[in-house]
């Protein structure tokens, strides 16, 4: 069968997003902003307002007809909510056989397995998990690519979603659920922490806007500082406790609440939800 998706000396290849929501638009902002044209790429999306929004901000081709989107498109973005995957995917099955696209799923607890059959089978399928942060071009993406995806189109997954951030292989597509469950659930663990920051300085008499201004910056200045010293995060804490101070009596206070304790069983719930995601497509998979 002759390969749709061209070499790396060819052209850029096509892309078709199914789905025009927040990740999927952050994607298309991040390959603006590295110079893709937007001509090649396509994006199907049912509501009329994302259409026209993407449409006018990018110049991308939008339409309400999936098949429309994918018909000359090498590679597929999958951005719709889990629980719609399976239709969705149905529906260019007879596209996706007879074109061959290198398929990215979007979505989280959908394997690359289920990603495939129902696409008709014997995909090259990519399954990627980015987070919100995405959206202003830090994000986290973790990837897997199913038996089929060899070294160029690993690379060719990667470079679209390095346009949002930074991305990571994953070997075992079974830890994927703790790549959502850490990073791409992550920011509203972060967010909730800061949140509680705030209101605590509030109590404690600060107004809302120093308090919150307080906390975001402290947020930025230790997530600077873990990235640009490369030291590890314990390290770090340890560092700044000094016996007896402030800090000390403040963590003492959190590991007697068992912080650690909870955060790990919070992950494993997310892991969880993660796998029964996958459990209740399967079995509502009409196939």
């Amino acid at each position: 069968m002759t390969e749709s998706i061209p070499r790396e000396t060819d052209r850029a290849p096509r892309l078709a997003f199914i789905g025009g929501g927040n990740m999927a638009r952050s994607l298309i902002g991040g390959l603006a902003d590295e110079g893709r044209a937007m001509t090649s790429i396509s994006v199907g999306e049912p509501n009329a307002d994302l259409r026209a929004a993407l449409a006018s901000d990018f110049g991308v081709t939008a339409t309400a007809d999936n098949l429309q989107a994918v018909e000359h498109a090498e590679i597929w973005i999958l951005a719709v909510k889990p629980q719609a995957m399976s239709v969705v995917c149905q529906g260019l099955a007879a596209t996706a056989q007879r074109n061959r696209p290198l398929v990215i799923s979007i979505a989280a607890g959908i394997t690359s397995a289920q990603v495939a059959r129902w696409l008709g089978g014997d995909l090259p399928v990519v399954r990627a998990m980015p987070n919100t942060p995405a959206l202003i071009g830090v994000g986290m993406t973790g990837l897997y690519g199913n038996r089929l995806v060899d070294a160029r189109l690993r690379a060719l997954a990667q470079s679209l979603l390095d346009a949002v951030g930074k991305t990571v292989w994953i070997d075992d597509e079974s830890l994927m659920d703790v790549v959502t469950a850490i990073s791409g659930s992550g920011p509203a663990y972060f967010f909730l922490l800061v949140e509680a920051l705030q209101n605590a300085g509030e109590a404690q008499g600060l107004d809302a806007e120093t308090a919150r201004t307080l906390c975001v910056q402290t947020a930025l200045g230790a997530a600077r500082m873990l990235i640009e010293s490369g030291e590890p995060a314990s390290t770090l804490r340890q560092r700044v406790t000094s016996p007896g101070g402030t800090t000390a009596a403040a963590l003492e206070s959190l590991f007697a609440d068992h912080l650690p304790e909870t955060i790990d069983k919070a992950i494993a719930a997310a892991c969880r939800r993660g796998a029964e995601l996958s459990a209740s497509n399967d079995r509502e998979d009409p196939q």
